[in-house]
């Protein structure tokens, strides 16, 4: 299998934003958190079906313009959280690269099928052979 595309930075777009929770008194001064923008409807490196994959697997990271934005705040550095960022990115794009396999539907045998009967008469059997007897 072929490797997925590397994506030119000139697709991506990262800005530095206000991390939420707490960090105490740096927390309202310093942007720390990474959102990353990568418009994958207009990229130039990805096939239509990687497109389509990357985008069913965005979910709810990408907007209705076709663009994905992932936001990195779990490190308490801008370049920890742009690592970070960048690597979620390339995750998902390794992802959307693989086809997955179809699946072809089957049929049980005509064996398993006698067998599968056959089990459950015997659970009715040993079900029934629990009940408390009839009087007589």
């Amino acid at each position: 299998m072929s490797k997925p595309p590397a994506i030119p930075a000139d697709e991506i777009e990262l800005s530095s934003i206000a991390s939420s929770g707490p960090g105490g008194q740096n927390v309202n001064k310093v942007a720390t958190a990474i959102q990353l923008r990568f418009d994958i409807a207009n990229s130039r490196v990805l096939t239509d079906a990687v497109r389509a994959r990357l985008i069913a697997l965005g979910g709810s990271r990408v907007t209705r313009d076709g663009v994905l934005v992932i936001t990195a705040r779990e490190y308490r550095t801008r370049e920890g959280n742009k690592r970070e960022a960048l690597a979620r990115l390339a995750d998902l794009v390794e992802r959307a690269h693989h086809v997955p396999k179809k699946r072809v539907p089957t049929r049980p045998s005509a064996s398993a099928k006698r067998r599968r009967l056959e089990e459950k008469q015997q659970v009715g059997k040993r079900k029934t052979l629990r009940r408390r007897p009839e009087p007589e």
